[in-house]
C-alpha cells in the first residue's frame, strides 16, 4: 500500500479576477518509507501540495490518498482525526505552545488522543531523549535554541508514531549546523521507524539528504527522480 497517492490534483487559487493554478493535475505515489523533498521556487506549489496531503487544504480536483483512506473527501472530524492518528507536521515556525514545557508540547498529541498521563510522560521523555535533548524536558521554549526548539516540534510529530511526517520548510530558520544536525536526525528516525518523510523545501541543504526529489514548477511535476542521499 501507498503512502501517499494524488490523482490529478488540481488546486486554484483566485486573486481578483485572476485565477492562480496552486496545483495542476499532479499525480503523484509515494511508498512507505521513502524519504522525499518536494522542491519548488516560492509559488511553485511545493507548500501547496504538501498541504494537500496533509489534509489542512482541500484540491478542487482530484483525488488523494493516504495509507489507503482517501482524505479530499472526508468529514471535518474524521480528516482531523486522521491528521492526529496518521500525520505528524513540523512547521518552518516550529508552532510550540510557549507556556508549556518541551514535555508538555510533546505530550500535546498524545493528550489528544486520550493516552495516559504516566503513558504521555514516558514517551514524551523517551523521545526527548531520542532527539537529543536529555534534561530538557521541563524548559519552556523561550529558554530554548532554534534548534532545540525545532527538535521538540520533532518530538511532538513522532511521538505517536505516526506513518507519515510532513516538513515545510523545517530548517529554514536554523544556522548550518542546527540544519545538519536536523537532517542527520530525520534519516535516523526514517531509518529506525520506516516512517515516510515528506519535506517542501528549496534548500539544497535537505535536497541532499534525501533519497527522492520531485520538483514543482507553476504547480506542475517537471522532474521525479531518485538520487543516493548524503
Amino acid at each position: 500500500m501507498s503512502a501517499v497517492r494524488c490523482i490529478g490534483v488540481s488546486r486554484i487559487f483566485r486573486q481578483g479576477e485572476h485565477e492562480v493554478r496552486g496545483l495542476d493535475n499532479v499525480s503523484l505515489e509515494i511508498e512507505k518509507g521513502e524519504f522525499v523533498c518536494l522542491v519548488a521556487p516560492s509559488g511553485g506549489g511545493k507548500t501547496t501540495l504538501l498541504n494537500a496531503i496533509g489534509g489542512l487544504d482541500r484540491p478542487d480536483s482530484g483525488e488523494i490518498w493516504v495509507a489507503g483512506t482517501r482524505i479530499d473527501t472526508l468529514g471535518k472530524s474524521a480528516l482531523a482525526e486522521m491528521r492526529l492518528n496518521h500525520i505528524g507536521f513540523v512547521f518552518q515556525a516550529y508552532n510550540l505552545i510557549p507556556v508549556l514545557t518541551a514535555r508538555e508540547n510533546v505530550e500535546f498529541v498524545m493528550q489528544l488522543q486520550g493516552v495516559s498521563a504516566d503513558e504521555r510522560q514516558h514517551r514524551a521523555d523517551a523521545i526527548l531523549a531520542e532527539v537529543g535533548l536529555k534534561g530538557l524536558e521541563d524548559r519552556r521554549p523561550a529558554k530554548m535554541s532554534g534548534g532545540q526548539q525545532q527538535r521538540v516540534a520533532v518530538a511532538r510529530a513522532i511521538v505517536s508514531e505516526p506513518a507519515m511526517v510532513l516538513a515545510d520548510e523545517p530548517t529554514a530558520n536554523l544556522d548550518s549546523h542546527a540544519a545538519e544536525q536536523l537532517m542527520e536526525l530525520f534519516v535516523a528516525l526514517n531509518k529506525k521507524h520506516d516512517t515516510t518523510f515528506i519535506i517542501a523545501t528549496h534548500d539544497p541543504r535537505v535536497m541532499s539528504y534525501a533519497g527522492r526529489i520531485v520538483r514543482l514548477l507553476d504547480g506542475r511535476i517537471v522532474e521525479d527522480v531518485r538520487q543516493e542521499a548524503a
